[in-house]
């Protein structure tokens, strides 16, 4: 995260700094991605960068963190609008609608959302998941919780599975429609306009078979 020499930084010089890191990070990733050329884009000298950042790592963690922010406000915004009262697999059929539709809109948050889940070098990648992997927990955790509360789940269900699962599955939908070889068995490698929608309901179709009670009915929904 930023030194306290950040905030006495001009918000324009902030801006730009970010506006160039989200570009080169997004593009390269940590391990490729260059402070020279984010420094040249900001129109900052590079030894500046290390009075705001304790090092590259922190800063690749402190842009992932604005992303992830971005991502969470619509998404919130998003769950309102939804009602996350109602039957909970309906509501996240409707919810992984929505996710699919917002990286398919954002190519900048598509890019930096791919570097920070394919990261190769480990430390980085422990850094930034870890940054990402929290605003994932602290939106998903609450809706599991009331799911179970209101009976939307099973009684006896393992809700850390469910939500482990949660961690792969919107990753996973957020990058395979739009980047070859992640997916060769839902159709999203070489996706028709609908497929993405149809491989939303199969795996919730197969969440649903996992953790709903019982008794529940297991609707399939057609893609119109």
């Amino acid at each position: 995260m930023p030194t306290v020499t950040w905030a006495r930084v001009d918000p324009a010089r902030r801006a730009a700094i970010v506006e160039a890191a989200e570009a080169e990070f997004g593009a390269h990733g940590f391990s490729n991605g260059s402070l020279n050329v984010i420094a040249r884009r900001a129109r900052v000298a590079k030894g500046s960068l290390f009075q705001y950042f304790a090092d590259k790592r922190d800063l690749y963690a402190f842009i992932t963190d604005i992303a992830s922010q971005r991502v969470r406000a619509y998404m919130e915004e998003l769950i309102g609008k939804l009602d996350p009262n109602r039957p909970f697999f309906e509501f996240l059929t409707d919810l992984l609608d929505g996710w699919v539709a917002y990286y398919a809109e954002h190519p900048r948050e598509r890019a930096l959302h791919a570097a920070i889940t394919l990261e190769v070098d480990t430390e980085a990648r422990i850094s930034v998941r870890s940054v990402s992997n929290r605003h994932y927990l602290e939106v998903l955790r609450p809706l599991i919780h009331a799911a179970q509360t209101r009976g939307d789940l099973r009684g006896d269900c393992d809700t850390d599975v469910l939500l482990s699962l949660l961690l792969m599955i919107f990753p996973h939908l957020a990058l395979a429609p739009y980047m070859r070889g992640l997916d060769p068995v839902l159709g999203l490698d070489e996706p028709t306009p609908e497929q993405p929608a149809l491989a939303v309901r199969r795996l919730v179709a197969v969440l649903s078979a996992a953790f709903a009670p019982l008794s529940a009915p297991i609707r399939s929904e057609e893609v119109t």
